[in-house]
């Protein structure tokens, strides 16, 4: 099979907008979040911004360019500063596949009504579109891969939080292995086989 280059670059730069403030939008949630409730340390290590250089992994951006999932440098919590570690961590986790939950229904929305009110040129509006559609497709990427409750991402965390405190002590010490855990499952298939039809009924259910 050859490798069309242009068509790759082309689905680059339509992607990559989308992709790099989609990340940049689920750690500003947490860090947010975190903030809000008592804990500086991102706002202090700057990543209250929404720069996204502040925010890329170049592994987490490599492997979504290869394999279309990808992932941003977390943003560091310090749950010692939290009245309620427990409950504040939860709402932590949360913040960010919340966040782009709610950003792909803001790009569903916004598709459908430039495609319902063309009134920009073709030449502009396909292209507008068709970031839009990636952008939907993108953020339910990155809300459903961090539900999967595997450390470092956001569903252990969540998981974590409604656990005892024991078993969750416990569950805590996978995190060193998580993300050789996490590279078994995308190479057997077993993570896309999981959240794969998740994303496309999302999708469907968005852009119709």
């Amino acid at each position: 099979m050859n490798f069309d280059i242009t068509a790759f670059i082309q689905q680059l730069i339509i992607q990559a907008p989308p992709f790099l403030f989609a990340l940049t939008v689920h750690e500003l949630a947490h860090g947010y979040v975190a903030y809000r409730l008592g804990d500086p340390t991102a706002k202090n290590e700057g990543r209250l911004t929404l720069n996204p250089l502040k925010h890329l992994d170049p592994l987490g951006v490599l492997a979504f360019i290869i394999m279309k999932i990808g992932w941003a440098k977390p943003v560091p919590v310090n749950p010692r500063y939290f009245k309620n570690p427990r409950k504040d961590m939860l709402l932590v986790a949360l913040a960010g596949p919340g966040s782009n939950i709610l950003l792909a229904i803001a790009s569903a929305a916004l598709a459908h009504l430039m495609v319902a009110l063309p009134l920009l040129p073709f030449f502009i509006l396909q292209p507008l579109v068709a970031m839009l559609a990636a952008s939907v497709w993108i953020n339910i990427m990155l809300a459903v891969f961090n539900c999967i409750p595997i450390p470092p991402l956001d569903g252990s965390k969540v998981l974590m939080s409604l656990l005892p405190p024991a078993t969750a002590y416990g569950y805590a010490k996978l995190e060193p292995f998580g993300f050789l855990l996490l590279l078994g499952l995308f190479y057997t298939g077993i993570i896309g086989w999981i959240i794969m039809p998740i994303i496309r009924f999302s999708n469907k259910l968005l852009l119709g």
